[in-house]
């Protein structure tokens, strides 16, 4: 099958019609499969000018190569979607988000508003800053402490406040750490980069939990969210809990993987090593990206977790893949190039 390019959506003939800006990314197209599996009929928006080929076809999902910024064009091409998710994010360096942040942001809200679609944003826990409680809800009171949790919290302000004239549905649903469904995340970058040579890195201390978000998870609630859009208020805020795991559940997720791919060095045991903030933090002085990463370091050594209970009171129980299946595949998608998917599936 061909990837599509229709000037407009092609039939009528679905549950729903799903806009997702930023398709190609991570999260974009983890949620372009999740709503076209779930029947709706997505278009998939992408910058003009890639490669087609390079574009993957997914049954139900329609490639529209139109820059973001061309309200007017991605609106008449969009026609009939009832909601967007902007999974729009500039590159991850304070430059790059101060710069476009707010612009894709005002886009998103542009496009959204002349379709009269519901707009639904991924959020993450910067928001609640370094003195952020052990459980985190919808009503836990934002204090971020960093340009990155600051520049999330202006963001969703502001797309809480685009809802107020009554032309304009919004939605945010916050989740923890990506994993799974590709690269791009800390899992590839650090924590698991050397697993085939029998060690991990970790960022912080082996005994603290925090939230991660299996992506096909994330991005099928995304769907059940959408389905039930019209339930909610014009703005609505919402908690995916994910897995709450320490770095110990996840040595022994790599642990049995690597015993099984004749990974672990002769002493039979995983070698864990510790991230070294010190030297990031130099090399940050240089390197924009690696100086946005050092800021978040707190979140590796804070307890936290999200409470989804209203969430659950949304759309019943959370799409939740057991952690440890969650683990092989999504190292099954990373390392694919060096493993057989059928070792670890």
């Amino acid at each position: 099958m061909t990837p599509s390019y229709p000037p407009r959506r092609p039939d009528t003939d679905h549950p729903g019609t799903v806009l997702i800006l930023g398709a190609r990314g991570r999260l974009g197209l983890a949620a372009a499969r999740a709503f076209a599996q779930a029947g709706w009929q997505v278009l998939a928006q992408v910058r003009p000018g890639g490669a087609r080929g390079a574009l993957p076809a997914i049954p139900g999902v329609w490639w529209m190569p139109v820059a973001v910024h061309d309200t007017a064009a991605l609106a008449a091409q969009a026609h009939g979607a009832q909601v967007v998710v902007h999974a729009l994010n500039p590159a991850y360096t304070h430059a790059a988000w101060r710069e476009q942040a707010p612009a894709l942001m005002e886009a998103a809200i542009a496009i959204a508003r002349q379709l009269g679609a519901t707009l639904m944003l991924p959020g993450n826990v910067y928001n609640f800053g370094e003195g952020m409680p052990p459980v985190l809800r919808e009503d836990t009171p934002q204090a971020a402490t960093g340009f990155m949790g600051r520049m999330r919290v202006q963001l969703e302000q502001r797309l809480q406040a685009a809802t107020q004239p009554g032309d304009l549905r919004a939605i945010v649903l916050r989740a923890g750490d990506f994993f799974g469904s590709g690269t791009g995340s800390w899992l590839d970058q650090a924590i698991a980069k050397d697993l085939p040579r029998g060690r991990v890195t970790w960022p912080g201390p082996l005994d603290v939990g925090t939230p991660w978000a299996y992506l096909p998870d994330l991005a099928r609630a995304f769907v059940r969210v959408a389905q039930e859009r019209e339930r909610l208020a014009p703005f609505e805020c919402l908690h995916f809990a994910g897995h709450h795991v320490s770095a110990q559940q996840w040595l022994h997720s790599f642990a049995a993987i690597a015993a099984e791919q004749g990974w672990l060095p002769g002493s039979g045991a995983l070698r864990v090593g510790r991230l070294p903030w010190p030297l990031l933090r130099a090399v940050g002085l240089a390197v924009p990206t690696v100086a946005a990463l050092a800021a978040m370091r707190y979140l590796w050594s804070t307890p936290h977790r999200l409470d989804n209970t209203r969430l659950r009171a949304v759309i019943g129980e959370e799409p939740h893949t057991p952690f440890d299946q969650a683990v092989r595949q999504a190292l099954a998608d990373l390392l694919a190039s060096s493993m057989p998917r059928a070792a670890l599936a």
